[in-house]
Order: C-alpha cells, then sequence, then structure tokens
C-alpha cells in the first residue's frame, strides 16, 4: 500500500518509492512530509 504526502498513516517506517530513502514518523498525528532526497511524495510502509 503507498501513502501521499499530507496523509497521516500512522507511526512508523515508510520508504520513498523513488529514491528508497527512509523516513521515521514517530506519531499518529504526523503526516508525511515530501521526500528529503528526491522530492517525491509518494511513500511505502516497511
Amino acid at each position: 500500500m503507498t501513502y501521499e504526502c499530507g496523509e497521516k498513516p500512522g507511526a512508523g517506517t515508510y520508504e520513498c518509492t523513488n529514491c528508497e530513502k527512509k523516513l521515521t514518523l514517530d506519531d499518529v498525528t504526523d503526516t508525511l512530509p515530501p521526500c528529503s532526497k528526491c522530492d517525491n511524495c509518494t511513500f511505502e510502509k516497511v
């Protein structure tokens, strides 16, 4: 399942579908930002 920027998918680790950079959300209220490496907006939970 993929998630887009601005969504609140829950705490966990997410991987950019473009460059595979990982990002961690610590809280259920955190929103997904654009990827800090390539500015992509689609992520998958890992």
